[in-house]
């Protein structure tokens, strides 16, 4: 990562001009803590890196810190909001709905928050979406449901026409909440209102269940799909060890990034292969999976294999379709694994006991976990602090164990990938003993 590459100031409407309403709760048991202007949280901690900058006359690289401000730049008793949700489910979506709202009626007073109907469809009049008035009541008891209540969609949608949307709603503040497709059209959209000379801010939250969106360390949901996954990777072991010769193959979420595999399978140390997207793998030959599993099954009598379903595209035709999203449809990896193990060992005469699972759909959609709960509560909050101040075109992030402003054009750039040559890869080869699986060429 070149660190003097990554640009982390963050824009403004405007100048922060009305006290804030949060100055009024400090003398009576709600005290508030206030963020100033010049806090940063530095990009890299390792002081190597930064003493390197140094040397080179460049400043190392530091973000915002989130929280709120004693001055305001909204008129909270004229201020209409708005909330959005797009892609794909996660477990958090309602929980990050309720924390936004409940900041902005409870704690600046702003009373018109309006929630978008299925995604960025819902700003579109053709697709006829009403919205939804979000208030206290109606979001109080959300946080126990998984979805969103908003729901969503995917596919592109004409910027133009969504900015002319938010014109007509008289929109101060959007928030939007999704992955890097989604935080892409955050920015056009910031982009488009900026070059009408609007005074509207984009206020992006961050949403995969894959946590790889680029400079956020840790998105909400994953922490619940960790949990959901830990017990299918449980329940395929303990299929496997009621078998001869059991096998457990779970896949999981990961289109271009294993976090959640790797994870997942250090969370619950009874998982012996693990395949990700960024570590390719040989299914054949005398290194391959198939000769590893099965001196496996020789040696324990049985065995258990993750895999992230953005793992082996390459064993597929390259030609591939896109969905409505724009991103490349995944082959299904899990399938074509539990074919070949299946061929393999029945070409072989020997039996198996095979079990796949594919935990995928329920993870998304289940309720946040408790510590999810808490990660969205100060996610929301803060997504409301920045917006209330004036600031757009950011995402809130979490980095080095503070919530900052990260640019969205810094977001997008790229996503994040598990390192091969770090930490968290070289922990699971340990964990799982397994070897590189590939044959010398």
């Amino acid at each position: 990562m070149k660190f003097q590459e990554i640009v982390t100031t963050i824009p403004t409407l405007g100048e922060a001009k009305i006290p804030s309403p949060l100055l009024q709760t400090t003398d009576h048991g709600g005290a508030s803590y206030f963020v100033e202007e010049d806090e940063r949280i530095l990009l890299h901690v390792n002081q190597k890196a930064v003493n390197e900058l140094k040397k080179k006359g460049i400043a190392a690289p530091a973000f915002e810190c989130a929280g709120p401000r004693r001055n305001i730049y909204f008129d909270p008793s004229k201020l209409r909001c708005a909330l959005v949700t797009c892609g794909g489910l996660c477990p958090g979506l309602n929980d990050i709905i309720r924390s936004v709202v409940l900041e902005l009626y409870h704690r600046y007073g702003v009373k018109h928050i309006l929630g978008i109907r299925y995604g960025l469809q819902g700003f579109i009049p053709q697709y006829g979406h009403s919205t939804l008035d979000l208030t206290p009541e109606r979001v109080v008891h959300i946080l126990e449901r998984g979805g969103s209540i908003l729901g969503s969609s995917r596919g592109d949608q004409d910027i133009d026409e969504i900015v002319d949307s938010l014109e007509r709603m008289h929109i101060g503040i959007l928030f939007m909440i999704g992955g890097d497709g989604t935080l892409a059209a955050a920015s056009c959209i910031a982009d488009a209102i900026t070059q009408r000379g609007l005074k509207i801010s984009v206020i992006g939250i961050p949403k995969t269940i894959d946590n790889d969106v680029y400079l956020v360390a840790r998105s909400f949901g994953f922490d619940t799909a960790v949990d959901v996954a830990t017990q299918a990777i449980s329940g395929a072991h303990n299929e496997a060890e009621g078998y001869p010769n059991g096998i457990g193959l779970i896949k999981l979420m990961g289109r271009e990034s294993g976090f959640l595999a790797a994870t997942a399978a250090l969370a619950r140390q009874d998982v012996n292969f693990v395949l990700i997207p960024e570590v390719s793998f040989d299914i054949e030959g005398a290194n391959g999976l198939l000769e590893n599993l099965e001196k496996r099954l020789a040696l324990r009598g049985h065995a258990v294999i993750v895999v992230a379903e953005g793992a082996g595209q390459e064993f597929f035709s390259k030609e591939r379709e896109h969905d409505a999203s724009g991103n490349l449809k995944l082959n299904d990896i899990g399938l074509l694994l539990k074919e070949r193990i299946i061929d393999h060992f029945k070409a072989k005469n020997i039996p198996i006991s095979m079990k796949y699972i594919d935990p995928s759909y329920t993870i998304r959609s289940l309720p946040a976990n408790a510590n999810d709960h808490v990660f969205c509560s100060f996610l929301g909050r803060d997504a409301v602090h920045a917006g209330m101040t004036g600031k757009t075109k950011l995402v809130v992030s979490h980095w080095n164990n503070h919530f900052v402003h990260v640019p969205m054009d810094q977001v997008v750039k790229k996503r994040k990938k598990v390192d091969p040559c770090g930490k968290l890869w070289a922990t699971v080869l340990e964990a799982t003993g397994q070897s590189s699986l590939k044959n010398p060429h």
